[in-house]
Formats: structure tokens, sequence, C-alpha cells
């Protein structure tokens, strides 16, 4: 991306074309959320039509996170030989497409090798937009970050009601699927277009084709890690929760997940205006003693008036914590792609082994025991918090954080939440001073 050693990212020039880019890529998440949207609410579907068994359809669903974990490395390396327009055009249109691709699959393997590629063309476009996403906040001067994420979450309830909507009355999915591809790839041309043309400076080198995450990103990973820990073990067992554990009817079973998704997707939604307000780390740390706290009341529930509020109150602790991770991982280094990448490898792998890890705890003693681990990887946010500091200054090394604090001929205002380098190393006594 574009920057000098001196002043750091460029400004998108007219607040008319600032808004304009912000516009533009919170559309981009809301039409990658809605390919994941669409494809979720056909899932039934494919395991009725092909007879899988749970066991067999489990084994279908890792593919999409195997697919995503191989492909990621390799999108810095397209943001950078194509610049962040054309490389989020070019994979969010193959994202848009492979959406139709699982509904088609005659037998199991066909359907795993489809949902291989689902996740590989989805993982990497995801990398692509929120390093397109990280570069317009810092050039913006304040956090979108969170917004950006609650646009994923939004278009991917929007989808997946019309997928539920069509499945009532009983509309072929492969048609459906198919109509779905065609109309988010229209859409993701114009927004595409739209996004101002982010390049990598001239004097950064070419990513390899395939590369391991960064080691300062890897604690970034973690913090991520936690969070998306607490939001797949909550996506996919709150209602087995409450009904195997409180005793609830079906029908209440269901608002659990409810509960958890709104929360979720309106956390992010105002997610940037409580980090403006308390900078990253402190909206980190007050994201984990909420989730924490939901992740009590589900421990303790023996009713679902206590598990239902648990969860919700888990939807909103993990909300921004993911933003804020990709946020602070694009700040490292001339390529925050590849950083980005190493940070998505790290969180999306919690999210394929989290529902098996808590129904294997749930196996061996009680669900209730499953999600006290999910309670304590929650307490873990307030403890990592300190990882996403990142995201409160400009990109390092060479970026303005720096350029700032040496008050030479770049020196601009800073961002929401940027500190002098003086005070980064001896912990100033401001609102973002370092954790002990």
């Amino acid at each position: 991306m574009t920057t000098s050693p001196t002043t750091g990212p460029a400004p998108l020039g007219t607040p008319d074309a600032a808004r304009r880019a912000r516009v533009a890529v919170a559309l981009v998440f809301g039409v990658h959320g809605a390919v994941g949207g669409t494809f979720v609410s056909r899932i039934p579907w494919i395991q009725h039509h092909l007879g899988l068994s749970p066991g067999q359809l489990g084994l279908a669903l890792v593919m999409p996170a195997i697919g995503s974990s191989l492909a990621m490395p390799l999108a810095g390396r397209f943001v950078h030989r194509w610049g962040g327009r054309a490389a989020v055009r070019v994979l969010l249109s193959l994202c848009c497409l492979s959406v139709a691709l699982p509904v088609l699959a005659p037998s199991l393997p066909v359907l795993c090798l489809a949902l291989l590629a689902y996740g590989a063309t989805a993982g990497m476009s995801d990398v692509a937009m929120n390093a397109q996403g990280v570069e317009i906040e810092q050039r913006l001067g304040r956090s979108i970050m969170s917004g950006l994420h609650g646009m994923w979450s939004a278009g991917g309830l929007v989808a997946s009601g019309i997928g539920i909507l069509a499945a009532h009355r009983s509309f072929d999915p492969r048609l459906q699927l198919a109509v779905a591809a065609v109309l988010l790839l229209a859409l993701a041309q114009p927004v595409c277009a739209a996004l101002p043309d982010l390049r990598a400076p001239e004097q950064a080198e070419e990513p390899p084709r395939f590369a391991l995450p960064p080691r300062s990103s890897l604690v970034i990973g973690m913090v991520g890690f936690c969070a998306v820990f607490a939001e797949g073990a909550s996506m996919d067992w709150s209602g087995v929760y409450l009904r195997d554990v409180t005793g609830a009817s079906p029908t209440v079973a269901a608002a659990a997940y409810t509960a958890f998704a709104l929360t979720m997707a309106a956390g992010r939604l105002a997610g940037d205006a409580v980090i403006g307000r308390m900078g990253a780390v402190r909206a980190a740390r007050l994201s984990g003693a909420v989730a924490t706290t939901g992740g009590l009341l589900v421990v303790v529930a023996d009713r679902p008036a206590l598990a239902i509020p648990g969860f919700a109150l888990i939807g909103i602790g993990v909300a921004v914590v993911v933003p804020l991770a990709f946020a602070a991982a694009g700040r490292i280094g001339d390529n925050p792609s590849q950083a980005i990448a190493g940070v998505a490898t790290v969180t999306y792998t919690s999210g394929l082994i989290a529902p098996a890890i808590v129904g294997g705890l749930a196996q061996a003693s009680s669900l209730t025991v499953s999600f006290g681990v999910v309670t304590a990887l929650s307490f873990a946010l307030l403890l990592g918090a300190g990882a996403l500091r990142r995201a409160e200054g400009g990109r390092t090394p060479g970026g303005t954080a720096a350029a700032a604090a040496a008050g030479g001929p770049g020196t601009r205002e800073p961002v929401v939440g940027e500190r002098s380098a003086r005070e980064a190393v001896t912990g100033g006594s401001g609102p973002n001073a370092p954790a002990g």
C-alpha cells in the first residue's frame, strides 16, 4: 500500500472520496457475508439430498476451513502484484461463483472438493478485503473495521433469511444458488470498482508464493483465536445447550442462536464508536469482561432465562475482537495482507476446531464443562488485550506514529488512540497506557 517513511499512509483525498471508499469497502464486506449466509441456509438440503449421516456432513463442513487455511497465505502475493482493488474484485468474484458449486455435487467426495474450492476463494477474498479495510481505516484516521465486520454479519443474516424463505417455499436450491451467485457477482463488480486503487510501496518486496504467518502476528492471532473459539462454540452449540441443559423447547432453544447472532452484529456495527472513545486495548478488555460475564451466566444457568442473556453477552463481547485483530495485523510491516493472512489462519483454525472440542468435552464430561472452557478463553481476552495496541496507532515500522513522535516534516494529527513513541516505551498515564 502506498506510504511514505515520514507521512505514513496517504489520505484519501476529498471528504467525498473518503466517504465513497468507506461505503465501497463496507458493501464488499456485505457481499462476502451474503455469500456465506446463502450457503449456510441450504446445508440441511444438501444433507438430505445426498443422504449424508451427521458424521459425513461434519467431514464435508470441515473442507471450507481447510481450503481457507491453505489458500489464505497466497492472498498477500495477489494483493501485492495486482493492487488491492483488482485483488478484491477477482477473488470476491470467484467467491460469489463458488457458492453455487456445493448444491450441484452428486456425491460426498465431489461435495468435499466443491467446499474446498469454496473455502479457498472465500478465505483469499477475506484476506484481500480486510487488507483493503485496514488501509482505508488508516487513511481515514479513525476506526472502521468493527463496522465493516458488522456489515459482513448483516449481509449473512439477510442472505440466510432469504435462503430460509426459499426453503419454506420449496424453491429448488440449485436454481436459488445459481441465481444468488449471478446476482452477487453482478453486485460485486460496481462495488469493487468504487474501491480506491491502493498498492504496496514500490520498495516493498513481493511476498513469497506461500508464506508462513509472521511471528509478530501470532500473538495477535491467539487473541483472535480465543474470540473465534467462543463465537464458534456459541453458534453451533447454543441451541443444544438450552435444550439439553436448561430443558428449553426447540423454539426457545433456537432463540439462543438468534440472541447471539443479533447482539454480535449490533456490537460490531456500534463497535467503532466504542473503540474511538476508549481505544483498542480498553475496548478489547471490556469485550473480554462482557464475554466472560456471559460465559459465567451460561455455565450457572439452570433455566433458559439465564442462558439466553448469557449467549447474548458472549455475542456482544466477542464482536469487536476479530476486527481489532485484523486492524492490528494490518500495521505490521509494509505488506499488511501477509500479516492479516497469518492472523486469519490462526483465528479461523479456532473456528474449525471449536465445535469439535466442545463436543468432545461434552462427551467426556458435560456441556457445562465445555462452556467453562469457553468462559476461560473469554477471560483470556482480558489478559491478551495489550497485543491489540497496534490497532491504535500507525503502521510500523516507518509508520505514522514514528513520524508524529519525531515531529518531522510529515507530522500529522494522530489517529484515534495514537501515542508518541516515548509513551509506548515508558507507559504513559493516558487512557491507552500499556497493560501491566
